[in-house]
């Protein structure tokens, strides 16, 4: 049996929610939003993106307070930070059909087994983000690069559901493609996640022009890519030295990007410590590989965001 979607749910509606969830609306599709903090401004005001691919407006926004006043969808698109993830078993259930999906787009390890635990292995999607994206004031969202999304199967489920969703995200202007190892392309984001993120917050607050505006930082960068991509090979994933030079690039352009964990630190919330440093450090000393540049930057990371050094233990 082949699944297709008609209605949708998007949990978190932040920058990364209301950018891919929006551009899904203003292809046609039944895009239903759970909001917080921006429910009075985007149910009133609608919701405006301005894009390097094109600015447009949602006047009307199927925004909601709870998941029970949207009920059951046939996707459920996860796009909150993973601080929040204690709030899912709550917020999950009243969204499910028997054939629902679920496709996070969280940043880091370890989510889709968050979510696994609640709904079941077999619902569960996850997808990587690559895009340079800021909410500017509840509405407004700014993207000013890429926007490409990589798709794949936590564990074996409905057939063809990651290509239908790939699919249906193109044709809403998203470049959307399904992968055959939904890890690899973990580990693929973590090369850029890892080090920019990271070091944005372990310098204190500083955006990507900053970090390769000294060689010493830019060399840093370069030896904490090729202890992630290491690590990746020695889980058996295919990773080429050439996305040392390549995420490098792409992150010149950006010019003074401000990573999502330097505004969550500077803003005073919680920083996803738990997914992008401490989990993908486990998982490469489980699988007896030494990560020692990483542990450093954790350590300074856990220093500056004043939280008591600790190795999270999850399951792979």
């Amino acid at each position: 049996m082949t699944w297709t979607f008609q209605s949708v749910a998007v949990v978190g509606s932040g920058a990364i929610g209301l950018y891919y969830g929006g551009r899904l609306a203003a292809a046609g599709e039944n895009v239903n939003f759970l909001l917080r903090s921006d429910f009075e401004a985007i149910a009133h005001g609608g919701l405006k993106l301005e894009s390097v691919h094109g600015d447009f407006e949602l006047p009307r926004v199927r925004a909601f307070r709870t998941p029970e006043e949207i009920g059951p969808v046939d996707l459920v698109i996860v796009a909150w930070k993973a601080t929040a993830n204690h709030l899912l078993s709550a917020v999950l259930p009243p969204l499910l059909h028997p054939q629902t999906q679920v496709l996070t787009l969280q940043n880091g390890l370890g989510n889709c087994e968050t979510i696994a635990e609640i709904t079941g292995p077999e619902r569960v999607l996850g997808g990587l983000c690559f895009v340079c994206i800021n909410r500017i004031f509840p509405g407004l969202v700014r993207h000013s690069a890429g926007g490409r999304v990589a798709i794949g199967e936590w564990r074996p489920g409905l057939a063809g559901r990651a290509a239908e969703i790939a699919l249906r995200f193109n044709t809403a202007g998203i470049p959307g493609t399904a992968v055959e190892s939904l890890e690899q392309a973990q580990w693929e984001k973590l090369v850029w996640n890892i080090p920019f993120n990271g070091l944005s917050v372990a310098e204190g607050g500083v955006t990507t022009d900053v970090l390769l505006a000294s060689a010493e930082s830019e060399t840093e960068i370069q030896t904490l890519m090729a202890e992630i991509i290491a690590a990746g090979r020695a889980l058996g994933h295919n990773l080429g030295d050439d996305l040392i030079a390549y995420n490098i690039e792409r992150t010149r352009p950006m010019g003074p990007y401000r990573t999502s964990s330097m505004i969550d630190f500077v803003a005073g919330r919680e920083v996803e410590v738990g997914p992008i440093w401490q989990e993908p450090l486990r998982r490469a000393n489980a699988a007896g590989v030494a990560m020692p540049h990483l542990e450093k930057l954790l350590e300074r990371i856990e220093t500056r965001l004043g939280i008591r050094p600790a190795r999270v233990v999850r399951r792979s």
